[in-house]
């Protein structure tokens, strides 16, 4: 019979194996052998042909091995045209989804069991309750868990460890450590799903008490709790932790895998020894492009460029995660142009970018306030149907605000189906860096309807939004609220916004008063916030103070001493100017030449200070006399160095 019933070729084989009269029990036999979803759709149709279709037994196991095969959906239409599924069914459409992306379908399933009269079982509650992980649903969690209890399945190992991972899914430890304490026959399921949650919430001591405990009781860990402790090692850079288990590898002789030597790798990397990283990595027998990976990773995080474009290079194959790493590590180190250009090479590769990989190259496009490039992301999330995830959202209305784009800015955030409080943060940003204060105070308020409370960053926005925009009575009422209404207490950055709020209001005394009272170092961003407002308002002595507490921080910012003797110049007062030369030459501080990005028909243009080079530039500074002269005309009591003659030195990057 088994000769008989062989599927090769798929359609000779089960036709003729099917013949003119098949019975249930052949079929049945047949769909054991089915190895593909076509088959298993040849075989149903036969079902269908011969009037089988009726056999809860026979169509309940072409159920079963679809979900199996991993076509949910030909499962679920399956499902849908039985009249009255049974418990097996449901089990299996449950266990199939709780396994995808779409958990909330087993908890509808079960919902629908439950109120069709079937009882869950031992093979039902498990899975329900791994949706309810998959998607941190407490509440529905109790809900099933005391149903498991109802029907005498709350002591079963299986049920405990799944409630015990929805804690953990939760961030309850507490809760999950008392399900843990609670089992009393625990597997070593039971052990990583504790040790994980330490893990995950950082909890570095009693994770490794939890792993003593473990050894003291024989039970041997496998590659999962030496990961989850791996991981405790690396978020807190505990090189003894890492070297310990590293070392129990090696004595112990346990079989690990490629994730395990990875995550060594990672361990050392984080804890700051590149030289044992690099080690590890050598050693590896079988690298994966997850290990060539966390290579990359491990030179980037110490801005190891050349080094981790060397590893990069050298890497056979490349996923979308290895070009998101080096994308990435190149705009942390300020280097765009060449980020923007490992996009091309990856699009030209053949590798797909996702929403990871777009946020990095919008992050480009702001930084360097190239509003063509950003148009084109986001035309080529829009033409790919790239999923708008909250980040690339945000990504977005922060680069076409930097751009200069605001009411594009504005148009993205308002149709936002979800927004998080940096949604918020970056169009309050947004709306500051354009001096719309009282509109940016206004979504500051729409804010607080919607549910979300402010963080720091959010102070932040709103400060400096009230400082571009003179609104010196919000900015003190905000000021002081933070901490009284919302519990944010300021650190440095409030109080330079606080400092550059009132230095531009002319409540110079004021600002040095609240400098004096701060329960932190001021730092060269709050003294120099204010030095700018001493150039404005002509206060020499203040300033002269500024750059003695400028001096004991050891700061030699060179823009700083410009300023300063900038001030001497204008008022005549030449040997203090000569002073300050003086001491900028002494400890050898070098005027660092600006440099602007503009854009023009889509190309992007740099603008440097006193620069000669570029062909049109008779006509550039002939418009900025014109400017000059219409400032003066207007009435703006304008100083020769308010408007600095720039030039184009270069064309398109």
């Amino acid at each position: 019979m088994s000769s008989v019933l062989k599927l090769k070729p798929v359609s000779v084989g089960i036709s003729k194996t099917i013949g003119h009269s098949p019975t249930h029990h052949t079929l049945q036999t047949l769909l054991h052998q089915c190895s593909s979803i076509s088959q298993l759709k040849l075989l149903h149709a036969h079902i269908i042909l011969h009037g089988l279709a009726s056999h809860v037994l026979t169509i309940g196991k072409l159920l079963s091995f679809s979900a199996q095969l991993g076509d949910l959906r030909y499962a679920h239409l399956l499902f849908d045209q039985i009249p009255q599924p049974n418990k097996f069914m449901y089990n299996h459409l449950i266990r199939g989804y709780s396994n995808t992306h779409h958990p909330l379908k087993a908890l509808l399933l079960y919902r629908q069991m439950v109120s069709s009269g079937l009882i869950p079982n031992q093979f039902t509650i498990p899975f329900v309750l791994k949706a309810c992980a998959a998607k941190s649903l407490y509440w529905e969690a109790v809900t099933v868990h005391a149903q498991a209890i109802k029907l005498g399945m709350g002591s079963h190992a299986c049920v405990q460890n799944a409630i015990l991972t929805v804690y953990v899914a939760c961030r309850l430890l507490p809760s999950a450590r008392q399900v843990f304490d609670d089992i009393s026959d625990r597997t070593l399921v039971s052990w990583n799903s504790m040790i994980a949650g330490y893990s995950k919430m950082g909890s570095c001591d009693e994770a490794v008490l939890l792993f003593r405990e473990m050894q003291h009781l024989g039970v041997e860990p496998d590659v999962f709790t030496l990961v989850s402790l791996l991981s405790v090692s690396s978020k807190h850079g505990n090189l003894d932790l890492g070297r310990f288990l590293h070392l129990y590898i090696f004595i112990t002789g346990i079989e690990i895998d490629s994730i395990v030597t990875n995550a060594l790798v990672d361990m050392y990397a984080k804890c700051g020894h590149l030289q044992y990283a690099k080690c590890v990595f050598d050693r590896m027998l079988d690298k994966n492009v997850v290990s060539w990976t966390c290579m990359v990773n491990a030179y980037a995080s110490h801005g190891l460029i050349d080094n981790a474009v060397k590893i990069f290079n050298q890497m056979p194959v490349k996923n979308v995660f290895s070009w998101n790493s080096i994308i990435w590590c190149h705009v942390q180190e300020g280097l765009y142009t060449e980020a923007v250009e490992l996009f091309y090479s990856m699009c030209t590769s053949g590798v797909m970018p996702d929403d990871a990989t777009l946020v990095s190259i919008l992050s480009c496009c702001s930084h360097m306030g190239d509003l063509a490039m950003g148009k084109e992301a986001h035309s080529y999330i829009c033409d790919n149907n790239i999923t708008m995830s909250v980040t690339l959202c945000n990504s977005l209305v922060d680069m076409y605000a930097k751009c200069g784009a605001l009411q594009t800015a504005m148009d993205i955030f308002v149709e936002m189906p979800e927004k998080n409080v940096v949604s918020w943060n970056v169009i309050i940003g947004a709306l500051a860096l354009h001096g719309f204060g009282e509109e940016a105070i206004g979504m500051f308020e729409k804010m607080q309807a919607s549910g979300l409370c402010p963080d720091e960053i959010t102070f932040t926005g709103l400060l400096s939004a009230c400082s571009h925009s003179g609104l010196v009575g919000m900015g003190r009422y905000y000021f002081d609220i933070m901490s009284s209404t919302f519990g944010i207490f300021p650190d440095v950055a409030h109080y330079a916004c606080m400092v550059d709020l009132l230095g531009r209001g002319g409540f110079l005394g004021e600002a040095m008063t609240l400098i004096q009272k701060m329960p932190i170092k001021p730092d060269v961003v709050v003294w120099g916030a204010l030095l700018g407002a001493c150039r404005t308002y002509g206060h020499l002595e203040i300033a002269k103070q500024i750059m003695k507490q400028l001096l004991e921080l050891g700061r030699y910012d060179s823009g700083l001493y410009v300023l300063l003797s900038n001030m001497y110049s204008e008022s005549q007062r030449w040997d203090d100017t000569k002073k300050i030369r003086k001491i900028m030459d002494d400890c050898e501080i070098k005027k660092s030449r600006a440099i602007s990005l503009i854009e023009i028909d889509g190309c992007c243009y740099r603008f440097m200070v006193e620069d000669k080079r570029h062909g049109a530039s008779a006509s550039i500074y002939s418009t900025l006399d014109h400017l000059m002269d219409h400032l003066k005309f207007v009435g703006y009591p304008c100083k020769p160095s308010d408007v600095e003659q720039i030039i184009i030195y270069s064309s398109n990057i």
